[in-house]
């Protein structure tokens, strides 16, 4: 089954990606994994693509693409993929369902795991981070036993500045209004699937490999 897993900042997208592999033997497949390799292999994409990071440029669709198809032919693409991460524009998207089309594959559904803004901005503002031994916490679903205190080592929690709420909303306007676009692109495939992402994590899973299974019968 071909995949790709949507979802805004702070929506789960990490944490469902790992549940979807293991019960379809599929590989997770997000960009940044995907130009590391590239890079790594030093081969001609992987190499042009460093060259336009390296001057803190956006990468090309025509090399993005390009590494895109050496990704999804290997061989552990033959069960099908999990993609995170992209298309993140339209453009993208119909060149991934060109480059689909010539590999005679594609794609089964596209899940977003939907959460509303409101949520997004409680769980993405909620992290807090020990000065003094790194010490990870959020608010909500991790909080310290002692408010503002590192359980671990007495030291003090702060917030970084990528967490701020003004940030954050920053962060997100830019998000919803690319997505909403590709949303409507993949809603008028009937490729898509909204999953409700502001359950608990467990019936958020349940959700989705209810939908696979369903699919599989």
């Amino acid at each position: 089954m071909n995949i790709i897993l949507m979802g805004l900042p702070g929506a789960g997208k990490g944490t469902q990606a790992a549940p979807i592999k293991e019960a379809l033997n599929i590989p997770h497949i997000s960009t940044g994994d995907m130009f590391r390799q590239a890079v790594k292999e030093e081969t001609p994409l992987g190499l042009e693509a460093k060259s336009y990071m390296d001057q803190g440029q956006l990468v090309p669709d025509r090399v993005t693409i390009g590494i895109v198809r050496e990704r999804l032919a290997k061989e552990d693409c033959n069960n099908g993929f999990l993609l995170d991460g992209f298309p993140r524009t339209v453009p993208q998207a119909e060149a991934l369902d060109q480059l689909l089309k010539e590999m005679e594959r594609e794609i089964d559904y596209v899940l977003y795991i939907d959460v509303n803004e409101e949520e997004l901005i409680n769980r993405l503002t909620g992290r807090r981070i020990c000065r003094d031994c790194g010490a990870t916490y959020h608010l909500v679903f991790a909080p310290p036993k002692a408010e503002g205190v590192c359980d671990q080592c007495g030291g003090e929690l702060y917030q970084r500045a990528d967490d701020s709420v003004e940030t954050v909303k920053n962060r997100l306007s830019v998000n919803i209004g690319q997505t909403q676009l590709l949303l409507d692109y993949y809603e008028s495939t009937g490729k898509l699937q909204r999953i409700n992402g502001a359950q608990p994590i467990e019936q958020v899973t349940e959700q989705i490999l209810s939908l696979i299974r369903g699919a599989n019968k």
